[in-house]
């Protein structure tokens, strides 16, 4: 049998024991020292097996350990003296030193999809134009030339009926009027703030109520009234161009809203390279894009639901699909009276005719507020107001729309709290309500909750709250800002203009 001679531990500890070792470490790290010494080598040895029974061989076979112990000693504590010399320098230079804090520093950072900004409002100059261009056309009891303040604001007439669904310019007039003097809660971070100095803005707002202006001044093109409106969008033309803050950034940095499909319908090509303000894209493809444009939700008809408690909402809601409105559109709206053929006689659907009078909110506002799902085709263009009237009354909205664009989707999953069919789909027979049916009440819950936690989004008030429906607007513009800049200053650069397009 071959016994291993034992080595004395202090023998193995002087191949990694050098004088001079001690003056590289802090002395709290002696402890850490000394049980290298005798561990590192005990570990290596144990490991190391004999490759002969032979004895004579025991001390060629000590001598050849001996050698390899010495180069691995060596290359130890090479990294031993390294390794202390950084923990040195970092006690010296930098504290305490965090590793984890240290390492996580170089990981990518997963971003928190929430509402909270930080930085500075949103700075707005507002044109100062004439009241014909904005609030005359609500209260003309002013002279045109009196300067539109807070004090004068008119407030928006409750019987305007369905004006008031495309009245997005109204609103973010009055959130650049609004001075936090009045009565309300507007929350303490608005996301715009109006400046008087021009060279101070981020953007350029023009005050012009197109969309107001197409349904007071003739809704028809064969009106002679509508002569006015296209008076008032060559006068507004006018002005900008001759305007120095138009002219340095040729529009692009102004904020136009033309939330009507038919709003600025002459002359807004004429100043297509602004930030347009739309309910969707479907009668200005051509001069309006997603990349540099905002749409915006309609202005909800339907009083919203604020006393939504009840304690089963699923079971309190018995219609299982609501649809009320116009079943004759053009357009997209074409969908409708398809739809009316294959889902008005079903018994868990209720799909009638409707008409925009205060009765007929009134019904709407009931059928949503009883109704599990409510349904949402494309009207004459790809948006319907009627969406917006689903969300506030926390009924899931059904959309069936192949070319609806939707308000604030960069920060809202309508996902969350909508279901979505193509036109194909949703006109096969039976398709739509197997789908729907099929949809637990766990999961339906989720979307009701989902619905109620984001309503206010889609609220205009006087005065603004905090994330309600202009803010969440002006967030949107400000998000354009980047886009907006390089393109001005490229554009003051060039010397041909979009040389790559050619």
């Amino acid at each position: 049998m071959v016994h291993r001679q034992k080595i004395p531990t202090q023998t193995l500890g002087s191949y990694i024991s050098p004088p001079s070792l001690g003056s590289y470490i802090n002395p709290k790290s002696e402890i850490l020292i000394h049980f290298l010494e005798s561990s590192l080598p005990l570990f290596i040895f144990h490991s190391y097996k004999n490759p002969t029974s032979d004895q004579r061989t025991v001390d060629a076979q000590r001598i050849v350990f001996k050698n390899k112990m010495k180069d691995v000693i060596n290359k130890s504590l090479a990294c031993l003296v390294v390794f202390f010399l950084f923990l040195c320098f970092s006690l010296t230079f930098t504290g305490t030193v965090d590793y984890k804090s240290r390492f996580l520093s170089f990981l990518p950072q997963l971003s928190n999809s929430t509402f909270c900004r930080t930085g500075s409002p949103l700075r707005v100059y507002m044109y100062d134009l004439p009241r014909r261009f904005n609030v005359g056309m609500i209260d003309g009891s002013l002279p045109d030339e009196t300067p539109v303040r807070a004090e004068n604001f008119p407030a928006w007439r409750e019987n305007n009926g369905l004006r008031k669904q495309h009245s997005v310019e109204y609103w973010m007039m009055a959130s650049l009027l609004y001075n936090g003097d009045e009565d309300g809660d507007s929350g303490s971070s608005p996301e715009a703030v109006r400046v008087m100095d021009p060279e101070l803005a981020d953007v350029f707002f023009v005050p012009f109520f197109s969309s107001l202006s197409v349904n007071v001044h003739g809704r028809n093109m064969t009106d002679p009234d509508t002569e006015i409106d296209i008076k008032l969008q060559h006068e507004i033309v006018e002005i900008l161009r001759g305007s120095e803050h138009w002219q340095r950034s040729a529009g692009r940095d102004h904020v136009i809203p033309i939330h009507h499909p038919n709003a600025f319908r002459i002359h807004r090509d004429k100043v297509n390279a602004s930030i347009f303000i739309v309910a969707d894209f479907g009668r200005i493809m051509s001069i309006s894009q997603l990349a540099k444009d905002v749409v915006a939700p309609y202005v909800h008809m339907v009083e919203s639901y604020l006393s939504d408690n009840k304690e089963d909402p699923y079971e309190s809601r018995k219609t299982l699909l609501f649809f009320r409105g116009r079943t004759v559109r053009k357009e997209e709206g074409l969908v409708r009276v398809k739809l009316k053929r294959i889902l008005g006689k079903n018994e868990d659907v209720i799909y009638e005719e409707g008409s925009a009078s205060k009765e007929g909110f009134r019904a709407s506002t009931e059928g949503m507020r009883s109704s599990k799902f409510c349904l949402n085709p494309a009207g004459d263009t790809p948006s319907s107001c009627r969406l917006f009237d689903a969300i506030v009354s926390h009924c899931v909205p059904v959309i069936v729309s192949d070319k609806i664009e939707l308000p604030y989707e960069s920060e809202i999953d309508y996902k969350e709290f909508s279901i979505f069919f193509s036109v194909k789909d949703a006109l096969k027979p039976d398709y739509m309500l197997n789908e729907l049916k099929g949809i637990p009440k766990a999961k339906w819950m989720k979307m009701w909750s989902r619905l109620r936690s984001i309503s206010h989004h889609f609220e205009y008030q006087y005065p603004p709250k905090k994330e309600d429906a202009v803010n969440m607007i002006w967030r949107q513009v400000r998000d354009k800002l980047p886009a907006v800049n390089l393109a001005v200053h490229r554009s003051r650069r060039l010397k041909v203009p979009d040389w790559w397009r050619r």
